[in-house]
């Protein structure tokens, strides 16, 4: 036994010795980033053989440097002091990365001009008088997750409204706390609002789609641009805003004297107990169940009345259908709802859910049209011909007789559709919308902890699947013809003398 702890002790500090301390040592190794926030650049001259690999959440990158995925990851300065305090493992590089600009970027709108001049104003004055300093030193230098709080009222509102949108998951710039919106951006553009006259209203978006949606003009500001040059040639950007050093992250000693068991259920507190953040999976449970049964419906309506439409073979409303079956069919689900948001409704105020509701309608009617074609094409033809010599019109023929054993053969494939549609309800946060999936990201990077999240969510929707598939299994049995009786097949139709 005695053997095993010193062979083991001797492999601890080999490890150590092999631990890395200089950013030199991490060319040709794989290194984590945020998507889009370019940090990336600052250390590609200098680590030509490295590769860089790029997550959505900063949290994930944890993750990925615990299980071995990366060998080490830049985040801010300041957001790896919060990182550090739920995971004492981590440590950093003694020479940072570099030191990156941080800007706010306006929206490709009428209110372009207006909004610059002032933010920069507003910015300008702000340095002068200390404010800045005040909101750094407060949400910055420190910041407290727990008692930190922002002030998101007080708005007149006279010069209307402005969207905002943030990264929402990204302690100490925007988070979710107690259910709001809070943190060091939402701080600075709430201070601007009250004195200009403006109410903000927030957009949780993945970081990647800040500038895009701005530039597109779907959102007035975005908060926490990093200043490059491509960026200044293409975006509107206004004055720096603020500036920190970004560090590079690797795995140091485990200082945490907690147990496994005390971790485990510290991690249950922090992602359920804490701030009652269960009412958020509660939330984004009813989100994903509001897009899917409304568009499952929609979805239904459509394709139904397009397919009546097409039936008896119209050039024109079958070339049309056919084109639109192809370009929907051939796109990627979460490119389609960024074409909506961003391009189709841009201009408007539809909000992220409706435009889901939108995209997964002409989704599911298509898959529909489809289904209808395979029920029908299953059927022979001389079921049209018995009925209609029995005296039935058209439409009576296809609801009484043709229809329901069509349902028969593509029921199960709408059932399997319906499953589909659910978990692809999972990219609507690419949209601002605070389904279950996005909210369990925002949990996570509050909690820091990766594992009751996500099973959670995994589980919600198994959930809701099975509920959305039972329902459709006792629709399937209710309109089996085999399960019809022949009075109710022939209830209206004149019997002959």
């Amino acid at each position: 036994m005695k053997k095993l702890l010193i062979l083991l002790l001797m492999l601890l500090s080999l490890t150590s010795l092999f631990a890395i301390s200089s950013i030199d040592e991490l060319d040709g190794k794989n290194i984590g980033v945020q998507t889009a926030v370019l940090y990336e650049e600052l250390i590609m001259d200098r680590l030509p053989n490295a590769t860089f690999q790029y997550y959505t959440m900063p949290n994930d990158m944890i993750l990925a440097l615990t299980s071995g995925k990366v060998d080490a990851y830049l985040i801010e300065q300041v957001s790896f002091g919060v990182q550090k305090k739920n995971h004492p493992e981590l440590t950093t590089l003694s020479e940072p990365a570099g030191y990156i600009n941080a800007t706010c970027i306006i929206g490709n709108n009428s209110k372009k001009d207006r909004l610059l001049s002032e933010i920069n104003a507003f910015i300008a004055k702000s340095r002068a008088n200390g404010m800045l300093d005040e909101i750094y030193d407060y949400w910055i230098a420190d910041f407290d997750p727990d008692t930190d709080t922002c002030d998101i009222t007080g708005f007149t509102g006279e010069n209307g409204t402005i969207s905002v949108a943030v990264e929402g998951g990204y302690e100490p710039f925007s988070f979710i706390s107690n259910g709001k919106i809070s943190g060091f951006d939402v701080d600075f553009i709430c201070r601007f609002c009250r004195e200009y006259g403006y109410t903000p209203e927030f957009f949780e978006v993945p970081f990647e789609a800040i500038a895009p949606g701005v530039e597109t003009g779907k959102y007035d500001v975005g908060m926490n641009i990093v200043v490059s040059a491509e960026r200044n040639e293409t975006g509107t950007l206004t004055d720096v805003y603020y500036k920190t050093p970004i560090e590079l992250v690797v795995l140091g000693e485990d200082s945490s004297e907690l147990s496994f068991f005390e971790k485990l259920q510290n991690s249950f507190y922090k992602t359920f107990i804490k701030e009652d953040r269960w009412k958020l999976f509660v939330q984004g449970a009813g989100e994903t169940i509001l897009i899917t049964v409304v568009s499952i419906l929609a979805g239904s309506a459509i394709g139904f009345a397009v397919y009546m439409a097409c039936r008896h073979g119209n050039k024109v409303a079958n070339g049309v259908t056919n084109f639109m079956l192809w370009l929907i069919h051939g796109m990627p689900t979460v490119l389609l709802l960024m074409i909506l948001y961003y391009i189709v409704f841009g201009s408007s105020r539809l909000s992220g859910t409706w435009v889901s509701v939108v995209g997964f309608s002409l989704m599911f009617a298509c898959s529909m049209i489809d289904m209808l074609r395979v029920g029908y094409n299953a059927i022979g033809k001389g079921q049209l011909e018995a009925s209609t010599a029995l005296g039935y019109s058209d439409h009576q023929s296809f609801f009484k007789i043709l229809l329901p054993q069509a349902a028969h053969h593509f029921l199960p494939i709408y059932k399997n559709e319906v499953v589909t549609l659910i978990k692809e309800t999972s990219v609507v946060g690419y949209i601002a919308v605070l389904d279950l999936t996005k909210i369990s990201d925002l949990v996570r990077s509050r909690t820091y902890e990766a594992f009751f999240p996500l099973i959670l969510t995994a589980i919600m929707y198994f959930v809701i699947a099975a509920v959305m598939t039972k329902f459709v299994g006792w629709v399937e049995n209710r309109i089996d013809p085999r399960r019809r009786s022949q009075e109710k097949i022939l209830k209206g139709i004149k019997e002959w003398e």
